[in-house]
């Protein structure tokens, strides 16, 4: 029964409360909803799904933006975070296993830990949504895609290193690494597809265009593990599988008929077929998931054809499907359930249309299959259904003879059992070892060498290694010495007792197990070790160092800094198999894992445990702290440095990869074991010819120095008996002394023979040193040499890397200055924009200052006129009655002219006030409103224009105001003017004419003609007046002081300083304004960062 899990309002627990037992029929693991319970109550869908690079940990973000974490093997869930917005794309295998990228509904892209649950980083720069998120196989270098632009970003710095600009007519589908290499493949949507070099950006190649009249627009991609095998597909039932390395098409494979556009491709993972994936994943627009075999072209199963599928994942190591169904809910499904069917035969629903070796030679290579259309079994005559019983093909694939282990056991299984939990158990450990090591057990073959004895270069091997147990002494013995007497090398390398006590101290009760486990330890696993002999395998060191290059640059130049090789860090943990840094338990797994993988897979083992040591290893700067830490066990935890491994493994360029350089696993032969002699035979040879000579030459001196003593027993003995038999045997006597004489002569033959034999020793022993300096020089050399190679590569390293800094600053530099000019003309345009405001307001008030002074002329010209009529009218007799009358008209006057003196004076102080008061609010606006210039520059030009509303409404007010008393004004002049008329009408009647002389006292005759023109003359003026007041109106904000009339000189004087003064105030109130203007424009600008796009350049 599947089993389900609703997330609710919980940040961690459990996934499942029982281990899950998925049917083959569904293969659900467990169903994931995410509902929250309140008013209203709701499903919260998850929109994106990825694996880490272990593919055991899931990540999985919901519409509101929750972030979760899905641990299978830990059966933990967690939420890591909060984005409180939509995410579009998510990426989880980067270099730190902590971290993931996260790309929002906002455009950006954020880093978030999952321990600590903070922000690491906020990457921003795209326009428009993110699609897709690809990391290199290192995870330090990201690729982000949208609709128009895809940039390459440094996880390390988190800073943008490249943008992909591209035209606008022209959009990208997508941007992604190659598996295991440092190509970018850039897919866009006219169907062109280019390949990018990761260092340089340079265009590798392009593939050709599909077959004429294809209709197939490619929308979406997948790409082996291997990166040799693209496959493309879009709104048709037609996949394009490319072969990246020819630039060829070679195949076309139609889906069924009801699937008419593919959603999603992606290839199953699969540990044993060395990348070249097979099954490929592909999510049609029914929301199914079918896996089909690209090489068979057969349905293997499908996923989703009861709950429709909108999104899709596959975990790297090939045994999860995590699925966001059309519900919202996430659905996790076991490859291992789901493939269980596969041997049934099923309906070939797919049709191969073509498979050629070029795309011109379509119609030749063209092969179809018959519609998929599955076959009954076949009734007999009598109605009963014949049954076949399917019988086991004799003949087995190579892959399958591969696999295929002694004792009934299958490598394929033992490597999934191996990845499961980690270690094979202890109770079958050996068993499964010697069947992995396909261990022949040539008894009568090691008998003969242990026949041989000891060797002689581990005689005395108690002196070296003092090892308590003598029985564990005793077989380390017996095993390096039949090794020896297999092959001549391991007498003479100093580190082979190293290599092998480990596996002697496993199987010391079992000796022959033991010799087969380290000589089939030494052929598989130390390949080409012994070239340099009797230096350290140079080229096996250069083999760690170059991953270690590739994959951690910064350690290994912490490492040169302080003069640490290779010999330092790497020889160590190989001489001694990982036996000083690791305990029993963590030295049996990782050789559960050395022995069910590749020989390069050892070599991996110690980078990825250099690697996961970077930390102490950064801190360390004496060389006696390295060699210390290379000897010692340190607190490491070995899982971490396996799974490092198997990644070193699936990310290492080909170039590089150990697994070019070393061979296949070879076992030992059965019967007698195979010749070992990949060694300087030379050397080795010289070695033991000088160390048996040495030997001869010790037992020929023992020898001889037991048969002077005999000589000396046997002088004694025959003194002796001279003595006693003096008398007797004299002549017996005499024949000894000529015997003692010829043994006397033969002594000093045989002494002359020693000092010939020392002196060829002399020369023997000068040729060798001779010798010895000549190598040794030589070596010198060659060291000098490569010495002298890698610095000049360095230099080159150091150059290009310094002019592409520059070339980088200088377009960065030019971006700047472009953007100075744009901010310079901006400036100047928003300058000439405040002038030409400035000149149409100078423009209106002078206009309006000139209607002013003509209304005043007028009125001045009238009452002059006045003046005169009533000079001309006056008679000599009345002069008093006119004195009084025009002091009486003059104190009215002066009296109406201070008024209006003192209203245009209150008046300019409101204004003056009102100004004060806006300059007051605009300042405390604009510092307000200073983050948001633009809203604020709009929200204060409405305030203007309320402002300037409520001016023309007060102006109005004035204007009624200042017409009232141009009324009273013209209603006085008219009736002083028709009393002075009536004065001079009765006058005339009475005399005929009147003398005025007010100024020079002298007369003046005015005719009747004189008084009709004036009276005529009234009405216009008048007229002219009501025209003139009409055309004078004030505009807002300005006063004109210059509108009052019958006024001495004096009165003008002052009103004109008055005019001028305010006309200065003004003028410094719209500089200060301007000013304040100016600085919120700056400062605006100043919060700008101008943004700079990096193109790729060639």
């Amino acid at each position: 029964m599947m089993q389900s899990l609703d997330l609710g309002s919980r940040e961690e627990g459990k996934l499942w409360h029982r281990k899950p037992s998925p049917t083959t029929l569904q293969g659900v693991i467990i169903n994931i909803i995410h509902s929250t319970t309140g008013y209203h109550s709701k499903t919260i869908r998850f929109l994106n799904v990825a694996f880490d690079s272990s593919g055991d940990s899931l990540l999985a973000g919901d519409h509101q933006g929750n972030i979760y974490v899905f641990e299978l093997l830990g059966n933990r869930f967690k939420l890591v975070q909060r984005t409180a917005q939509a995410c579009t794309a998510l990426a989880f295998n980067l270099r730190r296993k902590t971290e993931f990228l996260v790309a929002l509904a906002d455009y950006s892209i954020k880093c978030f830990d999952t321990d600590s649950r903070e922000l690491v980083s906020w990457m921003r720069g795209h326009d428009s949504s993110v699609s897709s998120i690809s990391v290199h196989g290192s995870g330090r270098y990201a690729i982000t895609s949208s609709a128009d632009t895809a940039q390459l970003w440094d996880l390390d710095t988190f800073q943008r290193k490249r943008k992909l600009n591209i035209r606008q007519s022209v959009g990208i589908q997508k941007v992604f690494f190659l598996p295991l290499s440092n190509t970018i493949i850039s897919c866009f949507k006219d169907n062109s597809v280019f390949a990018w070099e990761f260092d340089t950006l340079c265009c590798k190649y392009q593939l050709p265009s599909p077959i004429e009249g294809s209709a197939l627009r490619y929308k979406v991609f997948a790409v082996t593990r291997d990166g040799r095998v693209l496959a493309a597909g879009g709104k048709s039932n037609h996949l394009h599988l490319w072969c990246l390395e020819s630039k060829q098409l070679l195949r076309i494979i139609q889906m069924p008929t009801k699937v008419r556009a593919v959603r999603y491709l992606e290839f199953l993972p699969d540990s044993f077929d060395a990348g070249s994936n097979q099954v490929l994943g592909v999510l049609s627009q029914d929301n199914i998931l079918r896996f089909i075999n690209i090489r068979t072209c057969k349905l293997l199963f499908e996923v989703g054809s009861q709950e429709g599928i909108s999104v899709v994942a596959l975990s790297p190591n090939g045994r999860y499907v995590a699925a966001v169904m059309d519900n919202g809910s996430l659905n996790i499904y076991s490859i291992q359930a789901l493939t269980q069917e596969i041997n049934k035969p099923p309906p070939p629903l797919f049709r191969v249309i073509e498979e050629s070796k070029s795309k011109f030679d379509t119609d030749k290579l063209t092969v179809r299959v018959a519609s998929g259309i599955s076959e009954k079994p076949w009734k007999s005559k009598a109605g009963k259904i014949q049954t076949k019983v399917l019988r086991p093909q004799p003949d087995l694939s190579h892959e399958d003879k591969e696999n295929e282990l002694p004792d009934g056991l299958n490598k394929k299984r033992l490597q999934t059992l191996l990845k499961g939990f980690g270690e094979y158990p202890a109770k079958y450990r050996m068993f499964v070892w010697r069947s992995l090591l396909h261990l022949p057990e040539n008894h009568l073959a090691f008998s003969s060498l242990l026949d041989k004895g000891t060797h002689s270069a581990f005689v005395h091997l108690q002196n070296d290694y003092p090892i308590k147990s003598r029985k564990l002494l005793r077989v380390l013995q017996r095993t390096l010495s039949a090794l020896a007497h297999w092959s001549t090398i391991f007498g003479e390398l100093p580190y082979v007792p190293l290599l092998a006590f480990p596996f002697v101290k496993l199987f010391q009760n079992n000796q022959l197990i033991c010799f087969e486990v380290v000589a089939t330890v030494i052929v598989n696993w130390c390949q080409h070790w012994f070239e340099f002999f009797p230096n350290p395998p140079v080229n096996v060191l250069s083999m760690v160092e170059n991953i270690l290059a590739h994959h951690d640059k910064e350690l290994l130049q912490h490492l040169m800094n302080y003069n640490i090789t290779s010999q330092v860090y790497a020889w160590p943990l190989l001489e001694t198999m990982f036996s000083e840094v690791l305990t029993r338990e963590e030295w049996l797994k990782m050789f559960d894992n050395i022995f069910s993988n590749h020989p390069s897979y050892f070599l991996m083992v110690v980078a990825a445990y250099i690697i996961c040591s970077r930390a102490p290893l950064l801190h360390c700067n004496q060389k006696e702290d390295f060699e210390y830490f290379f000897h010692h066990r340190n607190n490491m935890d070995i899982n971490v440095v396996i799974k490092e491994a198997y990644h070193l493994m699936e990310c290492t360029p080909t170039d590089i990869h150990p697994q070019r350089m070393l061979d296949d696993f070879v076992p030992l032969t059965k019967g007698q074991y195979p010749i070992f002699n990949k060694y300087p035979k030379f050397i080795v040879d010289y070695q033991s010819q000088e160390r048996e000579r040495i030997r001869q030459d010790e037992i020929e001196y023992l020898r001889e120095r037991q048969l002077v003593h005999e000589v000396e027993a046997k002088a004694i003995e025959r003194r002796v008996e001279d003595e006693t038999w003096y008398r007797k045997q004299e002549l017996l006597r005499e024949a000894e002394e000529q015997r003692r004489k010829i043994l006397l002569k033969e002594e000093e033959k045989l002494a002359e023979q020693r000092r010939r034999l020392a002196a060829v020793k002399r020369e023997l022993k000068v040729k060798e040193l001779q010798l010895l300096e000549a190598a040794r020089r030589r070596f010198l050399k060659y060291q000098q040499d490569q010495r002298e190679m890698e610095l000049r590569r360095l230099d080159d390293e150091i150059a290009r890397k310094a002019s592409m800094r520059d070339q980088e600053t200088a377009a960065t530099v030019q971006d700047v200055e472009v953007r100075q000019m744009e901010l310079e003309s901006q400036r100047r345009l928003f300058q000439q924009k405040l002038l030409k405001e400035k000149e149409t307001m100078t423009q209106e008030v002078r206009g309006e200052l000139d209607t002013s002074r003509r209304k005043a002329d007028l009125e001045e010209h009238l009452l002059q006129r006045l003046i005169e009529t009533e000079q001309d009218g006056e008679q000599t007799s009345r002069q008093l009655v006119e004195e009084c009358l025009a002091k009486v008209n003059q104190e009215h006057l002066d009296t109406d002219w201070r008024a209006q003196v003192l209203q245009k004076q209150r008046n300019d102080d409101m204004d003056r006030d009102r100004c004060y008061q806006e300059v007051a609010k605009l300042l405390r606006n604009n510092r307000a409103t200073e983050a948001e210039l633009l809203d604020a520059m709009k929200t204060e030009e409405a305030k203007k224009w309320e402002e300037v509303l409520e001016k023309r409404e007060h102006l109005a007010a004035e204007e009624a105001v200042t017409a009232a008393l141009d009324a009273n004004r013209k209603r006085f002049l008219e009736r002083e003017m028709n009393d002075a008329l009536e004065l001079a009408v009765k006058l005339q009647d009475k005399d005929g004419y009147f003398v005025v002389s007010v100024t020079q006292q002298e007369p003046c005759l005015l005719s009747t003609e004189r008084l009709r023109d004036l009276r005529a003359s009234q009405p216009r003026q008048s007229l002219e007046l009501q025209q003139v007041s009409c055309k004078a109106q004030p505009q807002p904000g300005n006063t004109c002081l210059n509108d009052s009339s019958g006024v001495d000189s004096s009165a003008h004087f002052s009103l004109d300083r008055g005019r001028q003064e305010l006309e200065n105030r003004e003028r410094e109130m719209m500089a200060e304004v301007r000013q304040l203007r100016q600085k919120l424009m700056s400062q605006a600008r100043a919060k700008q960062t101008p943004t700079v796009d990096a193109q790729w350049s060639s």
